[in-house]
Formats: structure tokens, C-alpha cells, sequence
């Protein structure tokens, strides 16, 4: 890594630090959540450019950090652009079956809330 690319990491918990307290605060966002389902339906990497969120773009950077402090995102910089993707083989591997249940839930309660 050179020097320009280690002052442009960001801090991520290893895998032993992520702790289920955190990862259920930062799901229990709406705004957090639509940004994990996101992640999860494209399976790969999103600018942060890229999702619409009904917030400003300082509480977009909030949002980002919680997840990515709490360990539910990787975030990298590839040029300007900050990539995010979902940490979905640690969360598998700490919490078996909790993403995919949080998901399923949130759609199946979006389905409920539109009928």
C-alpha cells in the first residue's frame, strides 16, 4: 500500500470486533436498511453517488459511516469515487441466517405497507 492509499483507508472493524448490538442499531435505520437491501440485491460494489436517499448529503456520509463502523459495509476509495459492498460473508459467518431474515422481512413488510 502506498502512502497516498494509507491516508485515504478508512477504519474497519476485523471480524471479530463486529458485535451484534451494532449491526442490529445500524439495520434498524430505514434509511441504513435501503441501503443494505441495495447492496445486497446488486451483490457488488456501489458508489455512494449512486443510491437516492431523502436525506442531505451530510447525513448520507453519516449513514455510511455507522455502517461501515458497525461492520455491515466495506468501504473503499477507487479514484474520487468511495465504493461501498456489503460485508455479507462476515455477517454470514458471525450471525448465520440474520441478514438474510432482516431482508426478507423488510421486503415482505414493504409488500404489506404498499397493499
Amino acid at each position: 500500500m502506498t502512502e497516498r492509499e494509507a491516508a485515504r483507508a478508512l477504519p474497519h472493524p476485523g471480524t471479530g470486533e463486529i458485535r451484534l448490538e451494532a449491526v442490529l442499531h445500524a439495520l434498524s435505520d430505514p434509511v441504513r436498511l435501503s441501503i443494505v437491501r441495495e447492496l445486497a440485491d446488486t451483490g457488488d460494489e456501489l458508489s455512494c453517488s449512486h443510491f437516492e436517499l431523502p436525506v442531505t448529503k451530510s447525513t448520507t456520509t453519516h449513514h455510511f459511516r455507522v455502517l461501515r463502523e458497525c461492520g455491515v459495509v466495506r468501504q473503499t476509495y477507487r479514484g474520487t469515487a468511495k465504493m461501498n459492498g456489503l460485508r455479507r460473508t462476515d455477517l454470514d459467518t458471525l450471525f448465520p441466517g440474520l441478514l438474510d431474515s432482516v431482508l426478507t422481512a423488510a421486503s415482505a413488510e414493504e409488500a404489506r405497507l404498499a397493499a
